[in-house]
């Protein structure tokens, strides 16, 4: 019976597909809720992985088996990196695709195609990433995925930018550039589906009843790296100021706050700008009362303002559950919610272009923390109070305008945004960058040194020793017998200063016949490898400088014209 090959290699380590880990980020949960989409919805039968610990392998067997695959799991690591070539595409959850392709580079760059994604792109490390792909040896037929237009548009400046910098600097004309498609992040939409009873029972323990108007948000609760509340704060005041006789608002922060500090600045925040209403801080991190949150809710607010942000999954999350939405017209937000549609987007403002060189510097000199450099920028960036303030009276005053909302940002969700939508995208793209690999790659010419700051020793240090071994090396055996130089050599084998380099070192048949022809007398290096298997010949030639320096194998003679023979490789 024929199995259906999978559609790529998924790299994997662990931390990128967990949010059990100790620092629970949005690429934890998006790599956690991709992986489990991929084995939901990806074609084959088997899974690969490339992992860089045997362990990883293993780790991700049991997520295969956990999901239901029944196939086998087939682990790659750097020891068989050619093995990436049966599947052809390998997936890296990141943008940092430089560092693969020259791995590949030593293969064949048209060996596979890679395809990696954005997440954040304001880290040092991300924009690095992306900077480095115009001068890694990165082809046509690799891929970023871009998570949406803003972001894809923020990748786009950094690599002018950059393609700017090498103009200048080295007249570089010729560009070449992975693709850069849009493809949005997924969720599983029936996650965020609840009965009736559900929600009574979550707004009981909320202690809302039916004249409480219940707003959420989830997410991070980081003023500095996620969204400032304050606008969210102010907002809510100034429409409680225009509620109906007895209707009351509570807001309920479903989250996790990194430190007391900044819990305290949470709670001080509140009781400032908005004490008409009362704030419930659940913990987002606990599956209960992520439940309690998004089936007890209303309406759901999040106002991001920061650079950090490229995407923003909540919104999807909460029309997947049915909920209105009141979001800053603001990075992924423009693609995902529809103005007067799912929900309202809220007008934001930042200062133009030329007025943040001084934060970027105070971050690339660290100065600044990362996260400083987002709370600096984000500082900067304003959210319409008095628009959102009127956001929340239209859905406050309206129930049937939240139904409607609400069911509209559902269906989108789930036909727009579901892994079950996104995963045919992710192999339609895979797809087509095996088929431009597979029509151009070709045409490639293979550089001497096709990773030039990781090159061969012997050429990169070639000034370093008095003579060269070259198949004209005159080479004679040291003993007089070849037995005799079999035992000196099996006591040297037996020292750790010798038996640690087991990598270079042939095997015993090897040896013996190289030991035996140099016991019939002096010869050409070349001569005592021939009765070597031909795919082994380079190996073992280069290991006579070994033997040499065991003492086994003497030089006699060097010549020091070119070469006239070569050895196989």
């Amino acid at each position: 019976m024929s199995q259906t090959p999978p559609t790529a290699v998924i790299y994997y380590h662990p931390d990128g597909y967990t949010t059990a880990g100790p620092k629970l980020m949005g690429r934890n949960a998006a790599g956690e809720s991709f992986l489990r989409g991929f084995f939901a919805y990806g074609r084959g039968d088997d899974s690969w992985a490339y992992v860089t610990q045997a362990a990883h392998g293993q780790h991700f067997a049991d997520a295969a088996k956990g999901a239901g695959k029944t196939g086998r799991v087939h682990a790659v690591d750097k020891n068989n990196l050619p093995a990436l070539g049966q599947i052809g595409v390998v997936y890296y959850p990141g943008p940092g695709l430089g560092e693969h392709a020259w791995q590949r580079a030593a293969y064949g760059h048209a060996s596979w195609s890679l395809c990696g994604i954005t997440h954040t792109t304001s880290s040092a490390g991300a924009m690095d990433a992306i900077t480095d792909l115009l001068t890694a040896p990165v082809q046509p037929w690799d891929a970023l995925i871009c998570t949406s237009t803003a972001v894809k548009n923020n990748v786009e400046k950094l690599l002018q930018a950059q393609a700017d910098y090498l103009r200048a600097r080295l007249g570089v004309t010729k560009l070449v550039l992975p693709m850069l498609p849009v493809i949005p992040l997924g969720i599983h939409t029936a996650d965020f589906i609840y009965t009736p009873e559900q929600k009574a029972a979550a707004r009981a323990q909320l202690g809302a009843d039916a004249s409480t108007l219940v707003v959420l948000y989830t997410g991070r609760l980081s003023f500095h790296a996620k969204a400032h509340p304050l606008a969210m704060y102010q907002a809510l005041e100034l429409a409680a100021q225009g509620l109906a006789e007895g209707q009351k608002i509570v807001l309920v922060e479903c989250g996790w706050h990194a430190n007391e500090h900044i819990r305290q600045a949470f709670a001080d925040a509140a009781a400032l700008a908005c004490p008409s209403v009362r704030v419930v801080t659940l913990d987002g991190r606990l599956a209960d009362e992520r439940q309690t949150a998004w089936a007890g809710a209303d309406v759901f607010c999040s106002l991001s303002d920061n650079i950090q942000e490229t995407f923003g999954i909540v919104p999807i999350e909460a029309m997947a559950a049915g909920l209105p939405v009141v979001v800053s017209d603001w990075d992924g937000y423009k693609d995902t919610v529809r103005d007067g549609v799912d929900g309202l987007r809220i007008p934001t403002l930042q200062p133009q272009g030329g007025l943040g060189s001084d934060l970027a510097l105070r971050h690339a000199l660290e100065i600044d923390t990362y996260d400083m450099y987002c709370g600096h920028s984000c500082s900067l960036v304003a959210v319409d109070v008095a628009a959102c303030a009127q956001a929340f009276g239209r859905l406050f005053a309206s129930a049937e305008l939240r139904q409607t909302m609400g069911q509209a940002g559902q269906q989108r969700a789930q036909t727009v945004y579901d892994w079950s939508v996104i995963i045919p995208q992710y192999e339609a793209l895979w797809a087509s960058q095996t088929a431009q690999r597979l029509a151009q790659g070709a045409d490639l010419a293979a550089l001497p040194h096709p990773w030039p700051a990781r090159m061969d020793p012997m050429q990169a240090f070639a000034a370093y020793p008095t003579l060269s071994l070259t198949p004209q090396t005159m080479l004679a055996l040291v003993d007089d017998s070849a037995a005799i130089a079999h035992q000196r050599l099996k006591a040297y084998q037996a020292l750790a200063m010798v038996n640690y380099a087991k990598l270079v070192v042939p095997d015993d048949a090897e040896l013996a016949l190289v030991i035996a022809s140099a016991a019939k007398g002096p010869q050409a290096a070349l001569a005592l490898v021939e009765g070597i298997a031909a795919d082994r010949q380079a190996f073992v030639f280069r290991a006579l400088a070994w033997l040499v320096k065991l003492h086994i194998l003497r030089i006699i003679q060097d010549s020091r014209t070119s070469d006239t023979a070569s050895v196989a490789h």
